[in-house]
């Protein structure tokens, strides 16, 4: 099957991406980032936050789940059901099991409580200023933001290292522009 324009500049751009991240990121960014997040991003009381388990060089959210955690927001992170099929979410205490999907990445146990978020902290490869993302390309949080806003309001914020950042991100019709994107040093 030929590739499209399109996904041949997206494909281009996450090789470049994933080495930029590999070696731009800094362990000391997990707490900055969730500084500058518990600072300038403002959340109703004792809302549901899906956060996700970093894979491979992801900037790792671990820090800010447990400064929104010590706020009252319930944790969730998502399950893979399906190709094709939007994230179902599970409820996540810290030290609750985790077991790696057919992808490596960590999961909640299947006796987890599923849970519909309020927020998804998403992780992503590039970004630019007007919030597009660009991701590994299984669409699979853009089918799940357009499921979770078919039902009700969901705030979908990007969480990335600043040297993920480019000036635009290559977007086509079913790539869903998030509300907000932090950095360890900004909020787009």
């Amino acid at each position: 099957m030929t590739r499209s324009p399109l996904q041949e500049e997206k494909q281009r751009l996450r090789l470049e991406m994933r080495e930029r991240r590999r070696v731009g990121g800094d362990p000391d960014s997990f707490a900055k980032l969730a500084d500058v997040f518990m600072q300038h991003i403002q959340l109703e009381a004792n809302v549901v936050v899906a956060s996700y388990c970093a894979f491979r060089a992801e900037m790792n959210p671990v820090v800010l789940n447990e400064a929104l955690r010590a706020r009252g927001h319930q944790i969730a992170l998502p399950v893979v059901t399906g190709p094709r099929m939007p994230l179902i979410f599970r409820l996540y205490e810290q030290g609750d099991r985790l077991l790696a999907n057919p992808m490596s990445i960590l999961e909640p146990a299947c006796d987890a409580p599923e849970i519909a978020p309020d927020v998804l902290l998403i992780p992503l490869l590039a970004f630019d200023d007007r919030c597009n993302r660009l991701g590994y390309g299984g669409g699979y949080y853009d089918r799940t933001i357009a499921a979770l806003r078919a039902k009700k309001r969901v705030l979908a914020i990007g969480i990335a290292y600043a040297c993920q950042q480019v000036a635009e991100v290559p977007v086509g019709p079913n790539d869903i522009r998030l509300d907000k994107i932090v950095t360890e040093f900004n909020v787009f």
